[in-house]
């Protein structure tokens, strides 16, 4: 072979060796930049939805450290009987951050628990003997009882026994259930004509929900977010008519024009009546004007919290609560009269007694138990 020959096969292979570590160069970094804007997520960053998800997604991730945290703190607490150094799991906003539906034990206890919460999204259908209206516990404790400034049941656990003023004396978490029973779930209107007996497992199983879920809470102490806010009156005071324009242009569309909630295909509420036969009744705490505007100013519209004005809440608050309603229970048991029930039970920011579009309204209306619709929910056997 001449010496020209031999140079020009050396070239051309030394050219194709180049080539491939060009091409093996360039599909290396190829795939450098493919794995780096995987991990930047950027197709969701070009449609505008990374930062949610990356909220999200960081939010579940604090969640989980500070609860995997708190429950190796825990773990050494029980050694050393001292609790200098619990660490309390909070979400990002700083509100207690209750355990996920993961870590309901696979137990007797679990499965109170489970039973417990379905009666908190459905009492209509899992305790249907002691439910006379179509409300679950959910419509007012959002999230399944979770939602700070929804009065999370995480918050309200561990501050029983406590005394209440309604009934003043000291309240165990059964008794703060009986009433909720008596007046939010209407019972004397129920098939049994009224709330579960005392001991009923109904209060065992919610009990077991709500202690399950303030794992990780502090005992007697007001945790962030507890309750509703408590909202100063306004001014302006607060009037059923302003309240009526509210309602429509915010409420309604939920709610329906009359306040009757809607419901779903299988005739099932999906958003609860807010008066009538159908809703809580004259004794429930919600049909006080300040405690209904607190929920509804940190809580509605559903899915926009602190959207309405204090003084839009306090209006809708009213005409909400300017509606007939079912009789409070201590009326007629204790053969009271309106004006009498007021004097003894509704010294406070309320309608019970008052005059509305020329009629006295307290008395109470009444809707037959066997065809009061049921909340929406998931149906549980019974224990």
């Amino acid at each position: 072979m001449s010496e020209k020959k031999q140079y020009e096969n050396e070239t051309r292979s030394g050219s194709a060796v180049k080539r491939w570590l060009y091409a093996g160069f360039g599909a290396l970094i190829l795939s450098l930049i493919i794995i780096y804007l995987a991990r930047i997520d950027a197709v969701n960053r070009f449609m505008g939805t990374a930062d949610e998800v990356g909220k999200a997604q960081q939010a579940t991730e604090q969640i989980e450290a500070a609860r995997k945290e708190f429950l190796q703190t825990s773990d050494a607490l029980s050694v050393d009987n001292s609790i200098s150094g619990l660490n309390i799991p909070t979400d990002p906003e700083g509100f207690f951050a209750p355990p996920n539906e993961s870590e309901i034990p696979d137990n007797e206890f679990g499965d109170s628990i489970i039973r417990g919460r379905e009666i908190f999204l459905n009492p209509g259908a899992n305790a249907t003997a002691f439910v006379g209206n179509s409300l679950a516990c959910a419509n007012c404790h959002l999230n399944a009882g979770q939602q700070a400034h929804s009065a999370p049941m995480w918050a309200a656990a561990g501050m029983y026994p406590t005394y209440r003023g309604k009934n003043k004396k000291i309240n165990t978490m059964e008794d703060r259930v009986n009433g909720c029973f008596t007046y939010s779930m209407n019972a004397p209107n129920s098939p049994s004509g009224g709330p579960p007996p005392e001991g009923h497992q109904i209060y065992k199983d919610l009990e077991s929900y709500f202690h399950w879920m303030a794992t990780g809470a502090p005992n007697r102490v007001d945790l962030p977010g507890s309750g509703y806010p408590e909202l100063d009156e306004p001014e302006a005071g607060y009037d059923a008519g302003r309240g009526e324009k509210v309602f429509e242009t915010q409420c309604a569309v939920c709610h329906g024009d009359e306040g009757q909630g809607r419901q779903d295909m299988n005739g099932r509420y999906v958003f609860p009546p807010l008066w009538g036969p159908n809703s809580y009744n004259w004794g429930a705490g919600m049909h006080r004007v300040n405690t209904a505007a607190g929920f509804i100013y940190a809580n509605m519209p559903l899915g926009l919290p602190f959207s309405l004005t204090e003084q839009e809440a306090w209006d809708v608050a009213a005409y909400i609560n300017s509606h007939e309603r079912p009789a409070d229970p201590r009326q007629p048991d204790e053969e009271l009269s309106v004006a009498q029930a007021a004097e003894h039970y509704h010294d406070h920011k309320c309608y019970y007694n008052k005059e509305v579009q020329g009629h006295v309204i307290g008395k109470g209306v009444s809707a037959d138990p066997e065809a009061v619709p049921s909340s929406t929910g998931t149906v549980v056997p019974e224990h």
